[in-house]
């Protein structure tokens, strides 16, 4: 969630074991927040700031989980590489110029690599992601291509995805005027047929007169909300806290309907005349609309990412009494998920340390 936090990713590295690899072999490791960055050129308009290591390496090895993404339908080898560039170049993807959204700034991600290799690690592929709230598959597949495009069109076969569903790859492979149907690519080991399985990608929401939500919230039978679908142009760090506050407003649903509270997030959202209460979440959107006609009573969560405290003092304000509890132990929510697969031998634990 903090650029600046060294001690989080410092632990992380520890944890799995990246220390060991040093010391056994010299292997270096490093924070890219805590490295220079240097401005890119893609061509069309996109210019990012990719980590200075990576871009005058002799040689890249790409090692992405294999997973559906809400927002790009699969996350693989290209996806991956949005993780080297800094954090207003990540803002700038999720923009809403047309014809240049998300999928178009992701495509092009690959273009300027060093030699590389691509290696979709499949041994757990995660569906509905990216997210820890996603459903994790012991899935036990590889694949690997010193070609990118070529890796990532196999791999969105092996999610379930044919590659001209998945829009950035679509613009990948049109700018390589490469084809989609996999005719130009040697498949060797398993037949993808005989490993594919279908990971749902989107989460449906239910939109009705008494409200917009995600359907599991629909079928509780909560009223009086309209949380209005993400889109492309809500960020990374924005998307983070989303699930944070459907949760909280699923937990403090007690049979009787909201007072018509609006929710807005990204950079695209429009307010609905006629709700009493518009929550703007983050500062893209009361950047947009601090001044929106349509708006009876604007509540505003300004930070960028918005902070959990303003968060929870948001939904008060609005007649949502959530639970304070949910907010102070943000951090602590990856153990309820990771719990489902506790005990189950089939997730160990020893794939994600070094021994």
């Amino acid at each position: 969630m903090d650029p600046k936090d060294k001690a989080t990713p410092a632990h992380a590295f520890e944890a799995l074991g990246y220390g060991v690899l040093k010391q056994r072999y010299g292997v270096k490791y490093v924070n890219v927040f805590e490295r220079p960055f240097e401005q890119v050129d893609l061509g069309d308009g996109v210019k990012v700031n990719f980590n200075t290591d990576i871009l005058h390496s002799d040689f890249v090895v790409d090692i992405p989980v294999m997973k559906a993404h809400n927002q790009t339908v699969v996350s693989l080898g290209i996806k991956n590489l949005k993780g080297l560039i800094d954090i207003p170049s990540r803002k700038k993807c999720h923009n809403t110029a047309p014809g240049k959204d998300l999928h178009f700034w992701v495509s092009k991600l690959a273009d300027r690599m060093p030699p590389m290799l691509t290696l979709l690690d499949g041994i757990y592929t995660n569906e509905r992601g990216p997210g820890i709230d996603g459903k994790i598959h012991r899935s036990n597949v590889l694949v690997a291509s010193a070609d990118v495009l070529a890796a990532d069109l196999v791999g969105a076969r092996v999610l379930g995805h044919a590659p001209a569903n998945v829009p950035h790859l679509v613009h990948a492979a049109g700018h390589r005027k490469r084809p989609l149907d996999l005719s130009d690519i040697e498949v060797k080991g398993e037949r993808i047929e005989d490993v594919a399985r279908y990971h749902e990608y989107d989460f449906q929401y239910s939109a009705t007169e008494d409200g917009i939500m995600p359907i599991p919230l629909a079928k509780q039978g909560l009223k009086g909300v309209y949380y209005h679908k993400y889109d492309l142009s809500m960020c990374t760090y924005c998307s983070l806290v989303n699930g944070l506050m459907l949760s909280a407003i699923r937990y403090a649903w007690k049979g009787e309907p909201f007072d018509q509270v609006e929710v807005l997030t990204g950079k695209s959202m429009q307010p609905t005349p006629g709700k009493q209460k518009t929550i703007l979440l983050g500062k893209c959107m009361y950047r947009a609309h601090k001044d929106h006609a349509d708006i009876q009573e604007m509540i505003a969560v300004k930070g960028c990412p918005p902070k959990p405290a303003d968060m929870l003092k948001a939904l008060r304000q609005a007649g949502i009494d959530a639970d304070p509890g949910l907010f102070a132990n943000l951090d602590q929510m990856p153990g309820l998920f990771l719990s489902r697969y506790e005990g189950k031998p089939e997730y160990d634990e020893s794939f994600f340390k070094v021994a």
